[in-house]
């Protein structure tokens, strides 16, 4: 069941996003030509849930600077065998900004992005097929979960003085182009 909704919810969103259709292409392949595409145990890679967590205003979203990663990030993480992934970048969100209130803007996918991740101890370097979704906060009290040296309410205008990363410019594109056609 899942498949098929993330494989319809990738079609649409190569509509909005043309200019994406390689990376959604790898991505589609990879959810019909892996039996275990949800679960962390692939060894070659596996689909993440991530979220682009705006505060009430929509002013400002939460970065993570990821304790593994050492880099400034969005919210998100594995799977591990939950279909869903908007229930995953929900979960994950809570969890690592101790935020309990968080709701989806849309159910609609915001961004994708496949990546390497190093390997590291056990763990080969492998592939994260993220599926990231826009979802706000009803507070911005936050705690730093143990994934996290911090986190930050970072405006839409100052995204460039933590990260240069192109998901994450692409992300904060997308995200001004929605402020301002005022559609958040």
């Amino acid at each position: 069941m899942w498949r098929s909704w993330l494989v319809n919810a990738l079609t649409t969103y190569r509509h909005r996003y043309p200019e994406e259709t390689t990376t959604i292409e790898a991505m589609m392949e990879f959810i019909m030509d892996e039996p275990g595409c949800f679960d962390r145990a692939t060894i070659k890679g596996h689909l993440t849930g991530s979220a682009w967590l705006v505060d009430p205003s929509h002013q400002s979203v939460l970065l993570t600077h990821h304790r593994k990663l050492n880099r400034w990030l969005q919210l998100g993480g594995h799977a591990d065998g939950e279909g869903n992934l908007l229930a995953v970048a929900l979960t994950e969100a809570r969890e690592e900004s101790g935020i309990d209130h968080v709701v989806p803007i849309s159910a609609e996918i915001f961004d994708v992005d496949i990546h390497p991740i190093p390997a590291r101890g056990q763990d080969p370097e492998h592939l994260h097929y993220d599926v990231r979704f826009l979802v706000q906060a009803m507070h911005t009290q936050h705690v730093v979960s143990e994934e996290s040296h911090d986190l930050a309410w970072v405006h839409a205008d100052a995204i460039d003085t933590y990260t240069t990363e192109p998901s994450m410019q692409r992300m904060s594109m997308k995200w001004r182009h929605l402020l301002g056609s005022s559609h958040v």
